[in-house]
């Protein structure tokens, strides 16, 4: 039997990639990846939806050598797309080769995005990928060159689809016809694109700040703040900021919260004890505590614990520091 691997990222048209190869008979072994920036949640869930067997791979080292110098550069934001979209089908190229499969598939559509799939950026990165004649895009097979497969007769074109343009009317058309009720919006899960984060990971990187995974995922969190010293310093927004950020404090950090009053988690990573001070009035500017006294706070490093008695930072201040 024929085989390929899709590379799945759990929207509809990866989904329909699936459905219009398997409707021929060919074995399809869904492939996705996770760095940092986005990950597998939604390919799981539309994989299971499906039916269709899924490996998870975390690429996060390949990943963050391209990002930081991407051959085609990056987008609006930091999202380096030609080049992510390369390393994605070379990385499934070698598992092409591990597991036997006989080509790659993927959900791409002809003109959907203008920067990264037109004709030209589609043949670009399939030819840096290594795995140019592998590659079928089967919501537009009709519009392209025809791959190995194609001309060998191992899969019919015309059974394939002939979608461009950044409209959704087909594909709706063939989920319909596909039975297809349920699939998440077409919006990216790439935090890359995001301009806040993007903001913020520059920033990590002209601090040269980037000394682990962690620090990451840190960015994903909570208001981030520079004091006096240049040192980082992370509040909370909300309860789901709190609980990620104690998920994510080790040992070495330096840790805030108010001793009397409801407030935010405040985190300072590997725990400079310079912004002391700074996290402690951030600690309560952003809690419930009476603006106009000082209020407990209960700073903590590993097994050391101590309270500060601290007025809540200046709005002034805290525009000033915020990033």
């Amino acid at each position: 039997m024929t085989k390929a691997i899709a590379l799945f990222s759990g929207g509809l048209d990866s989904i329909l990639a699936v459905k219009l190869v398997q409707k021929q008979n060919i074995e399809v072994l869904g492939l996705t990846f996770t760095t940092p920036f986005f990950g597998a949640d939604k390919a799981k869930v539309s994989a299971a939806g499906i039916g269709l067997p899924l490996l998870v791979e975390d690429i996060t080292d390949e990943h963050l050598r391209m990002l930081k110098a991407p051959r085609y550069g990056y987008g609006k934001n930091m999202n380096p797309c030609i080049d992510c979209h390369t390393l994605m089908l070379s990385i499934a190229g070698r598992k092409m080769k591990e597991t036997g499969a006989d080509f790659l598939l993927t959900g791409e559509v002809l003109g959907q995005r203008p920067m990264s799939q037109t004709k030209q950026s589609l043949f670009v990165v399939a030819k840096n990928s290594g795995f140019a004649d592998d590659i079928l895009r089967p919501l537009s097979a009709q519009l392209l060159d025809p791959i190995r497969i194609q001309r060998e007769g191992k899969i019919d074109t015309a059974g394939l689809a002939g979608i461009s343009g950044r409209g959704r009317k087909e594909q709706f058309r063939l989920a319909e016809a596909f039975g297809i009720v349920q699939f998440p919006p077409p919006a990216g899960g790439c935090l890359l694109t995001d301009p806040m984060f993007a903001r913020r990971l520059r920033e990590l990187w002209d601090r040269g700040e980037d000394r682990q995974i962690r620090d990451y995922d840190l960015l994903r969190y909570g208001r981030h703040f520079r004091d006096e010293h240049g040192i980082k310093i992370i509040v909370g927004r909300n309860h789901a900021d709190n609980e990620a950020l104690r998920r994510l404090t080790r040992g070495e950090d330096l840790v805030c919260t108010m001793a009397r009053y409801p407030g935010p988690y405040v985190l300072v990573p590997y725990g400079n004890p310079l912004a002391r001070a700074f996290a402690a009035a951030l600690c309560v500017r952003y809690s419930d505590a009476p603006e106009d006294s000082p209020a407990d706070v209960i700073c903590s490093s590993g097994e050391n614990s101590f309270t500060l008695a601290s007025r809540g930072a200046s709005p002034e201040e805290c525009e000033k520091r915020i990033l």
